[in-house]
């Protein structure tokens, strides 16, 4: 009896130990499989953001959201309002705050951000070796801006700088994304 009664632990202990490798093993591919379809999927998602980044880039259809503002000799100012930059085919708006120095006061105060539109602009792109894009737009028809120059990551995150004739150049970061349609 007591013969029968060991041989019947030492049989359930090995079901024990088989039931244990056996599962064992399927968390363990479980584990592998959901590790090897997340890394492809965020590979995925990755190569999505680029496409679109790319062709709202190429496409001149986008809108820059400011949301620090980075004044020369100054500290940077996170933005609680909406400020952007907006380009669109043949128009660039620009409804941007300012922080710094002007050399001329202007006769209006509500012109003492960089605020304009812009249907006559250069628009020169140019991809950077290690991703993403700089962007120069060069307005021919504003009294202040000279040039706005921004530059894109291929997740959309960008820094525009603005050289303007009569205030100290200023950076904004921010993101591009796309333009709302008119409808």
């Amino acid at each position: 009896m007591v013969c029968i009664l060991k041989s019947f632990r030492h049989k359930k202990n090995k079901m024990n130990i088989k039931t244990y490798k056996s599962l064992l093993l399927l968390g363990l591919f479980t584990i592998v499989g959901f590790y090897t379809s997340f890394g492809q999927s965020k590979d995925d998602k990755k190569q999505k953001e680029y496409t679109e980044i790319h062709n709202l880039v190429n496409s001149k259809n986008y809108v820059f959201v400011a949301q620090t503002v980075l004044p020369i000799g100054g500290r940077s100012i996170n933005l609680t309002s909406p400020y952007n930059l907006k380009v669109s085919g043949d128009t660039v708006v620009s409804d941007l705050p300012y922080f710094g120095r002007a050399f001329v006061a202007p006769i209006d105060p509500s012109e003492a951000g960089i605020q304009f539109t812009s249907t006559n602009f250069n628009y020169n792109l140019k991809e950077r070796k290690k991703g993403g894009w700089d962007i120069a737009i060069l307005p021919k028809d504003t009294k202040d801006v000279r040039q706005m120059t921004l530059n894109v990551t291929e997740g959309g995150y960008g820094t525009l700088q603005v050289i303007s004739n009569n205030k100290q150049q200023i950076s904004y970061n921010g993101y591009i994304r796309a333009a709302k349609s008119k409808t």
